[in-house]
Order: structure tokens, then sequence, then C-alpha cells
């Protein structure tokens, strides 16, 4: 029963993908004499918490009933107050958890409160899948480092474009639509400078129901190439631009693309290019939570081995092209034995119609 019931609060919970970052996903379900009596999650970063939406929208005095919540309530004043002081207050009798606040600092002290005043506590319940909802911001919250998901697509026979640079389009049309609902999930995406000269990109979010959100665009750019009529200097959005750039940088250029709207991070310089790490960081210290990596091959390949990189999302087409001069998904200079190769782990696959999605995690050493 306790099972139903938490499978719910993350139904819940998921329903505020892309609209709570960096705050994590959370649902939160009241029941009282076997039926749910009300239901909430958290909405929008900066509003109120899934507990008390779930007490907003209850259909009954919910004094004696029991709370499922897939992340231990908050025991501190943030933005909102302390969700565990308003459980105590309304009177529920049992709390039931998911997942416990990763966060070092408040770790346990919600559960505590909520002992302290003789409410009974159950804790680890469907605690896996509470923590792949929140995998950005179990990272986000232990570290302050954005949980980086490298998307790449290639044919059966692992080209990402024709010799020609064609590369309109690999996959179909329902893997493209998965990639725009990963856009809406995530805080920022990434590409290379050699991205945005080849396709001139928008970086957007275009989902069916239109209410998507654009992630913020980061454009991985040494020497400031980008053209000023690029159009992710011009794209209407919410969004911002982040040009990562060095000291190699033209500082003319740098103004220019600041009167455009633009942001400017400059890293130290790394074999010539931009300090990925340092890049990292800089985006962790603005509450940027996580990176869909939507690079070119040479991007990935620094990505992957400056170990920047947690997830990968690796969509197959089924089709040939050949050509000694086709790109692959990870170029670089590559390792030189097979026993220094990166490798992936627990593996998931997905199908959209012919194509598939191979899902996993980069091990980590």
């Amino acid at each position: 029963m306790e099972t139903k019931y938490m499978k719910r609060a993350l139904e819940l919970a998921a329903m505020g993908i892309g609209y709570t970052n960096p705050n994590p996903l959370v649902g939160a379900v009241i029941v009282k004499d076997g039926k749910i009596i009300g239901e909430g999650y958290h909405e929008v970063y900066g509003s109120n918490h899934a507990e008390v939406n779930a007490f907003k929208n209850a259909t009954e005095d919910v004094k004696g009933a029991t709370m499922y919540v897939t992340l231990e309530p908050c025991s501190h004043y943030g933005k909102t107050p302390p969700c565990a002081k308003a459980i105590v207050e309304k009177g529920i009798k049992k709390v039931v958890i998911g997942l416990k606040d990763p966060n070092p600092l408040v770790s346990g002290k919600g559960i505590q409160i909520l002992k302290d005043n003789n409410i009974e506590v159950v804790t680890g319940v469907m605690e896996e899948e509470g923590r792949k909802l929140n995998e950005i911001f179990l990272k986000y919250i232990t570290t302050k480092l954005p949980f980086c998901i490298l998307k790449t697509a290639m044919t059966l026979d692992g080209k990402i474009a024709a010799y020609t640079g064609d590369s309109k389009w690999v996959t179909n049309e329902f893997s493209r639509k998965f990639v725009h609902q990963l856009r809406h999930r995530v805080s920022s995406i990434m590409v290379g400078i050699g991205t945005i000269l080849a396709d001139d990109p928008l970086l957007t979010t275009r989902l069916d129901t239109g209410n998507g959100s654009d992630p913020i665009r980061i454009i991985v750019d040494s020497n400031t190439r980008i053209p000023l009529e690029a159009k992710v200097l011009h794209v209407q959005s919410k969004a911002k631009t982040i040009i990562a750039t060095t000291e190699l940088a033209d500082g003319n250029k740098l103004k220019a693309l600041e009167s455009a709207g633009a942001d400017i991070i400059i890293t130290p310089l790394k074999n010539n290019r931009v300090d990925l790490s340092y890049l990292m960081k800089a985006l962790g210290e603005r509450a940027i939570d996580s990176v869909l990596l939507e690079g070119g091959s040479e991007l990935n390949y620094s990505a992957v081995e400056e170990g920047i990189v947690d997830k990968v999302n690796a969509f197959i087409a089924p089709k040939i092209i050949g050509g000694r001069e086709a790109k692959t998904p990870v170029g670089g200079l590559g390792k030189a034995l097979m026993s220094e190769a990166i490798s992936i782990e627990n593996i998931e696959i997905h199908s959209f119609k012919d194509d598939v999605m191979l899902e996993g995690y980069v091990k980590k050493h």
C-alpha cells in the first residue's frame, strides 16, 4: 500500500519537470481512511512546496492522516516556511518518505522534527525511483556542480553527419521530440563554436504543448569566433546566452557580445581551449544545476576526457552513410588502449519507433 501511494507522489513530482530548477522535484499525497484526500507537488521554483500544496488541495480535515512525500520535508526557512513544522501543526500522524534530504547541512533534521512531535516516520519507500527522478538535484546540492548529460545521435555505422557535413536529420521526429523534452528538463544547453558555425541553431525548447522552458544557451568559444548575427544572440527567449571563452578572446568582440545581451565567462586556458572543469564550477555558482551537452565530436571528447559528463543519451538511427571523413560522436585524440576506455553502466534501452536510445551513466573511477 505504501508503494501505491508513493508511486502517485512520484507521478505528481514529475509534473514539476522543467520548472523547479535548481530545487528538487517533490510530490505529496495525503491519505485518510484508505482514500486520497489531498495531492500536491512543487510546481515552480520559489513557490509553495509539495506538502503545502497538498494541504491546500485537501478535501477534508487532514488531522490523523498519513502523508506520502517523495523527499524529506524541509526543516529550514528558505523562500517558504519549513514543511516539517506545517506537518506537525496540521496534526498528521504518519509520514512516509521516499528519499532523505541529501543536503548534508539539513539531512535528517526534518525527520527529527517529526519524530520529536510523536509522528511516525517511515523512510526509503521507492528510494531508487526517487533518486532517478532527482538525479540532477542530488548532484548539484551535494557538489554545487551541474549534472551533465551528453546527448548524441548517430547512424548505425557511428556517424553524426555525412562527409559533406550534412546532418539533417540523423534521427526521426520521435527522437527529436524527446530531445526537446530533455532541453525542457535541464537548466542549460551547451554546444561548441563549431556547431554554431555549421548549423546556426536556435537552441530553444519546442514542445507540442508549446509551453516548454528554454535552457540557458552556453557556447564554448575559445577565440570568440561566434558571428554577431548568430541566431543564439537574437532569439526571443527568457533564457540568456553565455559565451564561455578564454584570454584568447578579442576584447572588442567581447564588448559587442555583451552589447548583444550575452553574458561572458572567461576561463583559464587548458590545452589552448576553455577549461571545462572551471566552467562547470562557474555555472554551478550561477545556480545552473544541469547541462545538456549537444556538442560536436571535439567538445564531446574534451568533456568526457575532463570527467564532467555524468550521463549519456546516445541515439542510434537505422541508417548507414559511411565515409572516412564523416565525423563520429566523440573525436579528439582518443584512447590508445581499449583498457583505457571510459565505461558506461546501468544501461537502459529506449525505442523511438525505428530509432534506439541507449541511456547510461559514466562509470566514475
